[in-house]
Formats: C-alpha cells, structure tokens, sequence
C-alpha cells in the first residue's frame, strides 16, 4: 500500500473560537452562522486539476499550484456566500526543508499562521510514487487550517493551548487538526470529481483509517471519521469538533 499523507503537521499550535452561533451546537447537527450559509447543497466545481508525472519536479508543483487554485476558488465562494471577508494564503513550494515559517520537519506541508502561507515540500517519496489523493490532501488539509485563521478559530485554540499542559494540551491540538481534515473533506464533497483522486472515497478513507497514529494529529480512525463527516455532510456546520466527546478526538 502507497504511503499515505493523512495530515500534514502544522507549523505551530494554533486555534478554538469559544463564542459566537458558528461553534455553538452540538457536533450532532450543523451549525448556523458561517458554517449554515457555507452549508446547503454544495455545486460542484470544475478545477483543471493536471496528471502528474513521477520522477519530474515541475510536474508536481504544477500539480500543487492547480490544487490551490481550486482550494481558493472554493473557499473565496463559502466566504462570500457568507458575506465574510476572504484573503488569499501564500503558497510556497520546495524540494528542500526550509520554509518562511522554519524548517519541515515532516513530508507533505504545513501552515505558518502568522504568515498565512501553505509551506508544501516535495519529497523523493513524492517523485517516485506521486499519489495523486496524497497530493491532493497538502493542500486540502493545510487550506483548512487557513479557514481556522481566518474565522479566529486558530487565535483562540492558541489562548486555550499555551496555559494548558499535558493531555489538555494533546486534545486541543487533536480538535484542530480534525477540524482541519472536516474542511478537507467538505471541499472534496465539491471538487474531489475535478481532482480525479485514481483512488475510491470508500478506500481513501479506509486506507486513512490504517494509517499511522500521530500524537499531533490523533487516532487514524478519527481522522478518517472527521474527513469522511465533511465530505457527505458537505458544510462546514459538520466540522464543530470542539464539543465532540473525547473519543472522537483522542
């Protein structure tokens, strides 16, 4: 089985929005606010998404800057169709380990918040076997982390994160990533048709749910659970992770 990017580490501790009717349902239900008018049936968007060929650099980046084309194009839509203000995030893409935000440390990409930047890395793993899902999810993940920045969800997980210690800490950062995979998942629900993923959603996730566990990122079965929430849920009112049980977060 190819190596699966389950979710791309972030560059630092970031984000919960602990008021306002966007985050204050329970998870069972879609929220109103940002996360109803960003909700609905969600129309399919075209993104001219290229093939990928192994082994060539600029073949890759071709394919990330397509893929952050369409994230934009997505998410400028769900922010205007809530009549919220929407900025466009940096995207940088390297073979190498640094980033405006310090070095990678991991595969795949991660996001600086104060830079609002997607720092992606493309490794050897990446050019040999170029897993068109796995690419994908740099992107979606990371862009993810962008809609916390810009809904305050990354500033206020911060407050709660630096005072806490220990388990606490864990299950914040726990919370933020699955809401992050959630977004993911509820761009696929739009876009996953144009991405030609060369792998069924049913697998996906499945392959998802045997990755290896992280202790940022959470068990694989959540993970799984959260992007798969998204994707047929297709709003982000399915995304409130910051009031789910803890063995939806652990």
């Amino acid at each position: 089985m190819r190596t699966l990017l389950v979710a791309a580490a972030t560059c630092t501790a970031a984000g919960l929005l602990l008021s306002g009717p966007a985050w204050a349902t329970a998870p069972g239900t879609p929220q109103t606010g940002l996360s109803d008018v960003m909700g609905g049936d969600q129309p399919r968007l075209t993104c001219a998404v290229p093939p990928i060929r192994a082994g060539v650099v600029a073949s890759l980046k071709s394919f990330h800057r397509a893929m952050a084309r369409c994230a934009d194009r997505f998410w400028a839509g769900r922010f205007a169709a809530a009549g919220l203000a929407y900025s466009t995030p940096q995207v940088t893409i390297t073979t190498g380990s640094g980033s405006v935000c310090g070095k990678i440390t991991s595969s795949g990409a991660h996001y600086c918040p104060q830079q609002r930047t997607i720092a992606i890395r493309i490794t050897k793993q990446d050019l040999r076997d170029p897993f068109r899902m796995n690419m994908a999810h740099s992107v979606a993940h990371e862009w993810g982390h962008h809609v916390q920045q810009l809904t305050g969800v990354l500033d206020a997980q911060s407050a709660l994160y630096w005072p806490a210690s220990g388990r606490a800490r864990t299950l914040l950062s726990h919370r933020l990533e699955m809401q992050a995979e959630c977004f993911a998942g509820v761009f696929y629900s739009a876009t996953l048709e144009s991405i030609k993923p060369d792998i069924a959603w049913e697998e996906w996730i499945d392959a998802v749910r045997q990755a290896e566990e992280s202790e940022i990122h959470g068990k694989p079965k959540n993970l799984a659970f959260w992007q798969d929430r998204g994707y047929r849920g297709g709003a982000t009112g399915f995304c409130n992770t910051w009031t789910a049980t803890k063995t939806k977060v652990a």
